[in-house]
C-alpha cells in the first residue's frame, strides 16, 4: 500500500490519500480524540502524540498537529497508523456512514437555502476537499449565511479570505438575497 501526502493552505495540516475509499458518502470532523469513538481510524490516529484533529474525506484523511510538532516526527507515525487501519480491514466509521453534512432549514426562506447548498455542493466543496477540508451549510438569517469550516479549512490561515473573497462572492454572485457570509465554530 502506497499513501501520499499532500500539503495544504493550512501548515498544521497534512492531508494523505490512501489510494482507497475511506467513506463512502459524506465526511466526519474529529476535533478531539473524544469525538473519534466512532472512528477506529480516527482512535488510531489520535493515538500519534501531537495529533488535534483528524477529518475523514471520501477517499483521504487529513491530520492536524499541535503547533509545537513537527511533521518530520510525527508522519512516519501517521503513515503507519493509516496503512495499519486499512490492512485490518476495520470500517473507518462504525455504524452510520455521515450525512451530507449540511444543516437542515425550513421556513419561509428554504428555496434560497436550497440555492445555496446546491451552490455549496457543486462549486465550493470540491474545491475545498482538494486542499483537504470540508464547508458545511449552518444557517441563514436576514442575509447573512452562516458556514461552518472542517478539517485543513478550520483554523487555515487563508480561511477567511476563502469566505469573503471566493464564497461570499459566488453566491452574491448567483443569489441577491445573499449579502455577507460568516464562519461559525461549533
Amino acid at each position: 500500500m502506497f499513501i501520499q501526502t499532500e500539503s495544504t493552505p493550512n501548515p498544521a495540516t497534512l492531508k494523505f490519500l490512501p489510494g482507497q475509499t475511506v467513506l463512502g458518502s459524506g465526511t466526519a470532523d474529529f476535533p478531539s480524540p473524544e469525538a473519534a469513538q466512532k472512528s477506529p481510524l480516527a482512535r488510531r490516529l489520535f493515538e500519534v502524540e501531537g495529533v488535534t484533529g483528524v477529518f475523514l474525506g471520501s477517499d483521504f484523511v487529513t491530520v492536524t498537529k499541535a503547533e509545537d510538532v513537527a511533521w518530520e516526527h510525527i508522519k512516519p507515525a501517521l503513515l503507519g497508523a493509516i496503512m495499519e487501519h486499512f490492512q485490518s480491514g476495520a470500517p473507518a466509521i462504525e455504524g452510520e456512514e455521515q450525512a451530507s453534512g449540511h444543516a437542515e432549514h425550513d421556513g419561509p426562506d428554504a428555496e434560497i437555502v436550497n440555492q445555496i447548498k446546491e451552490l455549496l455542493d457543486t462549486r465550493v466543496r470540491p474545491a475545498v476537499a482538494q486542499d483537504g477540508g470540508d464547508i458545511t451549510f449552518h444557517g441563514f438569517d436576514r442575509g447573512v449565511v452562516y458556514l461552518h469550516m472542517q478539517g485543513a479549512c478550520a483554523g487555515c490561515p487563508s480561511s477567511t479570505l476563502t469566505l469573503k473573497m471566493g464564497i461570499e462572492n459566488l453566491l452574491r454572485h448567483y443569489i441577491p438575497e445573499v449579502v455577507e457570509v460568516r464562519p461559525v465554530n461549533l
